[in-house]
């Protein structure tokens, strides 16, 4: 494609995508709070909450690539917001996870530098968050080819180290390996497996929730995908199984190798990396080299997840640009196909928000997080609701789904499901301030700002354009 047309380039191939599409789900959620889920609700009601969020997620992403396989842009959800439902809706959707993600970046450069203050106790915090922040600009200015294999590694290293720990986990609970003398006893003990009753387990889904955001990546990376009719099917196809394989078998290893009343399975920050249930396990089975193994693991999960933010933060701000939702300069790309201006602007807000992580005991920049808290829920509801629309105004406008290069399975169900419980999700955030005997306000505030903040965005919007609900049969069905 001619650079003068500002255009992205397809050099992603499946090996990159699918890579792509499990390392999203692979991340700090399953090295390090995966222990406190199992000691809030045994281990259980950790296998039950991550389990349906699984199964969630499975139908969101079948929606998901149904739509990308059909329409391959790099706006994905947004795009697709705004043709089937309303376009104030894909605006609000596309600025929503836009700002998720470039404030995700400095948390990301936050957590590196706690990391590697286990090494390096009294070292600059500044220097190595100023490190990574361009290595990760550097990864993001090679072409999308250069980037997919930057994550396809890091993705790989993530992906071994579950495969490595389940077989471990195996040996140790069938006597191959010594360091587990328990049986399967932890699994029954005090009120395990279900510890803490039905609210436990409510609270450890929306934990699992946190854990499997990034999987829609492969949405925004269908724009820029090779055969994107063969490939995408093809990652959406595999995603389910290896949630499965690596979330749901990982925490039956743990729920029956240590018990859920350990207090190190409490410690869900990511400092704290000493303690993972990840690294107990390890060093129960002789690696006394486990603490620092799993540091320089969770280094490349958190440097994969901000090079991934910044990839998809990138590739939305670029679309809304194209579709004149921001500034049209945010649409130019180099001449190896990558939009460097909505990069560098990208890069701007995640540094900024980093530095006011530095002041003030950090509170701007704590309430800028727990702005960003619900967007990733926010994205997929609007997934699930676009689908839905989607699907409708096939009907309505007399297509035939033989057109569609993949076809989501069990809808309408599919799409209802995830779209109820996204919506359970949201608005249970911090259930418990309003069980208290006087509601902790502060507490619905900070939890919850960043559902206004995505209603003003949306509302606005549509006062100010006057854009309606897209009738179904009006609905922009082309492949253009």
């Amino acid at each position: 494609m001619s650079t003068n047309e500002n255009q992205l380039r397809r050099g992603l191939n499946a090996r990159q995508l699918s890579m792509i599409a499990i390392g999203g789900s692979i991340g700090t959620g399953l090295f390090i709070a995966s222990g406190a889920s199992i000691a809030n609700a045994g281990a259980g009601g950790a296998l039950l909450a991550y389990t349906i969020v699984g199964i969630m997620v499975y139908f969101l992403m079948t929606a998901l690539g149904e739509m990308a396989s059909y329409l391959p842009v790099s706006g994905s959800f947004s795009t697709y917001g705004a043709r089937y439902v309303d376009p104030a809706f894909g605006f609000a959707l596309g600025w929503n996870y836009w700002y998720n993600w470039a404030i995700t970046l400095a948390f990301e450069l936050v957590a590196a530098s706690l990391i590697m203050k286990f090494w390096f106790p009294e070292s600059s915090s500044l220097l190595w968050s100023g490190l990574f922040l361009c290595l990760i600009i550097g990864l993001n200015l090679l072409s999308v080819k250069g980037f997919g294999e930057s994550e396809f590694w890091f993705a790989f290293i993530k992906v071994a180290t579950v495969i490595i720990f389940i077989i471990l986990g195996l040996a140790m609970i069938f006597g191959i390996l010594e360091g587990h003398t328990a049986g399967w006893s932890n699994l029954t003990a005090g009120d395990a497996p279900f510890n803490g009753g039905i609210l436990a387990v409510v609270g450890v889904f929306m934990v699992a929730g946190f854990s499997f955001q990034g999987t829609e990546l492969i949405g925004v990376a269908a724009g820029e995908s090779k055969e994107p009719e063969k490939n995408i099917p093809r990652a959406v196809k595999s995603i389910f199984w290896r949630i499965l394989l690596f979330y749901v078998i990982a925490i039956a290893i743990i729920g029956v190798l240590i018990p859920h009343t350990d207090p190190n399975l409490l410690s869900n920050e990511v400092e704290n990396v000493a303690i993972s249930p990840f690294t107990l396990v390890f060093k129960n089975a002789g690696l006394a080299f486990a603490a620092s193994a799993m540091n320089a693991i969770i280094l490349t999960a958190v440097l994969s997840a901000g090079n991934s933010g910044m990839y998809a933060s990138t590739r939305m701000l670029y679309t809304l640009a194209k579709e004149g939702k921001a500034p049209r300069f945010l649409a130019k790309v180099n001449r190896y196909g990558v939009p460097v201006a909505a990069l560098f602007a990208t890069a701007a807000v995640g540094a900024l928000a980093f530095i006011a992580s530095l002041f003030g005991d950090g509170v701007v920049y704590t309430w800028l997080l727990n702005a960003s808290g619900l967007s990733g829920f926010i994205a997929w509801f609007g997934i699930a609701f676009s689908h839905y629309r989607f699907r409708k105004a096939f009907k309505a406008q007399g297509r035939s789904l033989s057109e569609l290069p993949y076809r989501a399975r069990f809808f309408p169900f599919g799409s209802l499901f995830a779209f109820i419980l996204c919506t359970i999700v949201i608005f249970g955030q911090n259930y418990q301030a309003f069980l208290e005997d006087k509601i902790d306000w502060y507490g619905v505030a900070a939890s919850y700002i960043g559902l206004p903040l995505f209603l003003i965005v949306w509302l606005g919007y549509k006062m100010v354009k006057r854009t309606k609900v897209v009738p179904l049969t009006e609905c922009d069905l082309s492949r253009e």
